[in-house]
């Protein structure tokens, strides 16, 4: 049963065999029930005929009783002596009634003797009528040696005279046996030819569905072997959950290609940045052994400093991408703006803190203080006279805002710039050791805040954070 068409066909096996079971039984229960009803009636009609012969007056050896076979008659009186029975009939229910026995007066209609009064009181019928209520039950009857089952009818009469009699007569159920036996025997051969049936159609039907899955199991395990991520799963044609599947599949593959391509870049990029402060800080180094008066001390911490900011940058971008959740502390961001813009006071350009609405979010002001220096940053290195910032609030929303007076960035542009090590010319031309991995962090935290970070109007960046509470 490890195989799904195996599960699937074997459920559905055990399903059908419950239903044809169920609906089986109930088929044959309402069968015998309507072939015993049949025999009931025909019990019926046969002891009404025998019952109205006695009420017209017809002496009880003159009866016209049916053929005991089909239908055994017993005609007794309220004290069990049995007045008529029909032809070969020996015994009902094994007690033999053959050899009728007739008492005195009770040959004919008015001869049963001055207790007729009192049974005609506790009968309830009149003199020549018949009995409107009719019982029912099963028996057995013994007919010329032939014991077999009957379902019979039982109905009282009074003669002409007041005589009461009881006449039972009996309709046969061999046929509803027979009838039932000859179904039950047909159910028996079919069902388990139909849940063979059912189970190769099953198998076949979950075994064409499944077709694809094996495929894009092979394709996975192909892609794998292979490392090729490029590759991509068959997606069939229909619209099911099979076709989904493949489809949301080849999305995963195509996202995991982006991020491994984009990781080879990471660390391409960041083996290149590295490279370039180390191969500087080792020649300097170099130079100072051999010519100690010609050791660039300055320019040595200078790279030092670059390759220290360089290193936290790359282990910050490392735990982003790990999914590090930020710290669920509260962020006055109004006083953290004041606060950073205060201790940057060997900036090119003097910040200038314009409205600070307040407002607080929630975060981690370790990271939040870190984009908004980047932020700072990038307008100090495009500012020609001036950089602000200010907070304000919209909404259920904080929004920092940094500006400078410079040229902007191209509209073309202002989504690539978010990129890791990606520098526009002109910021390259004039930054000596920024590595382009500024706003790339800054909005790596924002989107890990729950916010945003986008460019607005040129050179207007836009933080925007949930409003914590």
């Amino acid at each position: 049963m490890g195989s799904v068409r195996a599960r699937a066909a074997a459920g559905a096996t055990v399903v059908v065999a419950l239903a044809l079971i169920a609906a089986g039984t109930a088929v044959l229960l309402v069968l015998r029930g309507n072939l015993q009803d049949q025999a009931g009636l025909q019990a019926e009609v046969a002891a009404r005929e025998v019952a109205a012969q006695i009420a017209t007056g017809t002496p009880y050896d003159k009866l016209d009783l049916p053929d005991g076979e089909d239908h055994p008659v017993v005609v007794a009186d309220d004290g069990g002596r049995v007045l008529a029975v029909g032809e070969d009939v020996r015994a009902v229910d094994g007690k033999p009634v053959g050899g009728v026995q007739r008492g005195p007066g009770s040959v004919g209609p008015g001869t049963q003797g001055e207790d007729d009064d009192d049974d005609d009181d506790r009968s309830g019928l009149a003199p020549g009528e018949v009995d409107g209520d009719v019982g029912h039950r099963d028996g057995t009857a013994d007919v010329d040696g032939k014991t077999a089952d009957y379902r019979f009818a039982v109905v009282e009469a009074k003669d002409t005279r007041g005589g009461e009699a009881t006449v039972r007569a009996g309709a046969a159920l061999a046929p509803e046996q027979e009838a039932v036996g000859s179904v039950r025997t047909a159910m028996l051969i079919g069902l388990p030819l139909l849940l063979v049936v059912v189970a190769g159609v099953t198998w076949l039907v979950t075994r064409r569905a499944l077709r694809p899955v094996e495929g894009i199991r092979g394709e996975m395990a192909a892609i794998t072997a292979s490392t090729d991520l490029s590759r991509r799963v068959p997606v069939p044609s229909s619209q099911d959950e099979v076709g989904r599947l493949a489809r949301t599949t080849n999305e995963t593959l195509a996202a995991l290609e982006t991020s491994v391509e984009r990781q080879r870049r990471f660390v391409a990029d960041a083996s290149h940045e590295l490279r370039s402060p180390i191969a500087s800080l080792r020649t300097q180094l170099e130079v100072g052994v051999a010519h100690p008066e010609l050791l660039d001390v300055p320019g040595a911490v200078e790279d030092t400093v670059r390759l220290q900011r360089l290193a936290a940058d790359l282990l910050l971008l490392a735990r982003l991408d790990a999914g590090e959740r930020p710290a669920e502390a509260r962020v006055d961001l109004a006083a953290m703006v004041r606060e950073e813009s205060s201790q940057r006071v060997a900036d090119r350009i003097p910040v200038q803190v314009g409205e600070l609405a307040a407002g607080e979010v929630a975060g981690s002001r370790g990271q939040l203080a870190r984009v908004l220096g980047n932020l700072l940053d990038n307008a100090q290195r495009h500012a020609a006279a001036s950089v602000r910032v200010a907070v304000v609030r919209e909404g259920e929303w904080a929004v920092l805002r940094v500006e400078d007076d410079g040229p902007g960035v191209p509209e073309g542009e202002r989504e690539r710039i978010f990129e890791r090590f990606v520098r526009l010319d002109d910021a390259r031309a004039r930054d000596d050791g920024g590595a382009g991995l500024g706003l790339a962090i800054a909005r790596d935290v924002a989107e890990r805040h729950g916010g945003s970070l986008a460019v607005r109007a040129g050179s207007v960046f836009e933080l925007r954070l949930p409003v914590a509470g």
